[in-house]
């Protein structure tokens, strides 16, 4: 790749650590902002939940609009909408600012992320080169998060409103970046009363509900988001230009992609939350000292850009993903027999071979989300992968959140909920070893292709 390449690269992987930074930093100042603007329980689990329901229920309709109305354009807009409102949030002194900051910072970041996942598939031919940018993005998105762990500690120390100064910042540096740098490939050209407005506003309101339900483990909601999932698809298939396209669902292999993607961060997000409520609450650490623990996990950073991407172009993307599946099924499986004393030593083999599960499965599932979809709905397949991402990752945290908190934190409900981790990775494996049978892979070059 040459030099305007790897900028364009840069940029767009600026964009997906400054998600993952942001989620991060976030969950470790929690406390001290409880502290300082005296919130209840209740506001201050609104404030992670927020970001949730913005996330989540905007990402379907993010991931078309990048399609429809140009990746670009929703990529450099809404980079400018989570700059604003991640500064507001800053400046919140009230609960409800908070609340309203976080909302509205999650559902730029649902616009955003496929946006960027789209522009990444448009500027790198299909093959190494995109392999190896998607290898680069998915090591940027995982050393956000553990980085962020370490740098929200830091910044704590000096106030938690650096926590949203930070992305500020950083969110400027890579829009001053990106306006010169990034091109886009023209949208469809359509009628503006093609846009499927009845769909747009039932899957968001269908999204929001489900996403709601997911963090509250309520049933009324979840039962109200299935319905307006069911009219939104009685929509879909009478609309003359569907918000997304029905057919899509068909392909086998693009729905085993999104459900090992779900069932994966389900895994991966509620392992990380039980262990930081087992040396957070049960062994009393610092937020920096957890951070600095979980760090060990981000050797991922380092392994997704060199080692998948050659795994890949060598294997093909399917065969490197069910590696770190399997990866994965050891590492959480080597953390249940934690005791209240366990020495770090004894948490260096979990947390290593967290950081190569991760560096084998996120990589590859971003170049299989997109694989034999046509150019014109990367957008949608992204809003897709990250749809099943966001709703593992908030489903595998309520989880074990109401295992391990249900008689309150225990090293004996810690372990418990560690069963649920272990559990959905075997699953997200069986998945993925069905499609190793199901399909023909003759050589690895046909599986980079077909996946």
């Amino acid at each position: 790749m040459g030099l305007r390449a790897w900028s364009v690269l840069f940029v767009l992987c600026g964009a997906i650590f400054l998600e993952g930074i942001d989620i991060a930093m976030l969950n470790v100042a929690l406390p001290a902002i409880r502290a300082d603007l005296g919130l209840s329980t209740g506001v201050l689990s609104g404030v992670v939940s927020a970001y949730v329901l913005g996330y989540g229920g905007f990402l379907l309709l993010g991931g078309r609009a990048a399609d429809l109305l140009g990746r670009r354009r929703m990529f450099l807009f809404w980079l400018v909408v989570f700059l604003a409102f991640s500064g507001l949030g800053g400046l919140a002194t009230e609960g409800w600012q908070l609340l309203v900051a976080r909302f509205v910072t999650g559902a730029a970041a649902a616009f955003l992320t496929p946006a960027g996942l789209a522009l990444i598939t448009a500027n790198f031919p299909d093959g190494p080169q995109r392999n190896r940018a998607l290898g680069v993005y998915a090591g940027t998105a995982a050393g956000g998060f553990s980085l962020g762990l370490v740098a929200g500690g830091a910044l704590v120390t000096i106030g938690w409103r650096w926590v949203f100064f930070a992305p500020v910042l950083l969110a400027a540096v890579i829009l001053a970046a990106a306006v010169p740098l990034v091109r886009d490939t023209p949208p469809p050209r359509r009628p503006a009363r093609a846009f499927d407005l009845g769909g747009a506003v039932t899957v968001t309101a269908a999204m929001l509900l489900l996403a709601y339900a997911v963090v509250d483990l309520t049933v009324v909601p979840l039962l109200a988001g299935l319905v307006l999932l069911g009219v939104f698809v009685t929509i879909e298939r009478h609309a003359p230009h569907p918000l997304v396209r029905l057919g899509i669902l068909r392909s086998a292999r693009l729905v085993r992609v999104n459900v090992t993607a779900h069932l994966f961060l389900f895994a991966f997000a509620g392992f990380q939350f039980a262990v930081t409520l087992y040396l957070q609450e049960l062994r009393g650490w610092s937020p920096m000292r957890t951070g600095l623990v979980m760090l060990l996990a981000g050797i991922d950073t380092v392994l997704a850009p060199t080692l998948t991407t050659w795994l890949v172009n060598r294997h093909g993307a399917v065969r490197v993903l069910f590696g770190g599946l399997l990866a994965g099924v050891l590492a959480y499986a080597l953390f249940l027999p934690v005791t209240e004393d366990w020495t770090y030593a004894a948490m260096v083999p979990s947390l290593v071979l967290l950081g190569v599960a991760f560096a084998l499965a996120y990589g590859p599932l971003t170049m299989a989300a997109t694989e034999g979809v046509a150019e014109h709905e990367h957008g949608l397949a992204g809003g897709l992968l990250y749809t099943a991402i966001q709703f593992g990752s908030a489903l595998g945290i309520s989880a074990v959140t109401a295992v391990s908190l249900a008689g309150g934190v225990s090293i004996g409900s810690i372990r418990a909920a560690l069963w649920l981790p272990v559990g959905a990775v075997v699953v997200a494996a069986a998945v993925t070893a069905f499609g190793l049978t199901a399909g023909r892979q003759p050589t690895p070059a046909v599986a980079l292709r077909r996946g």
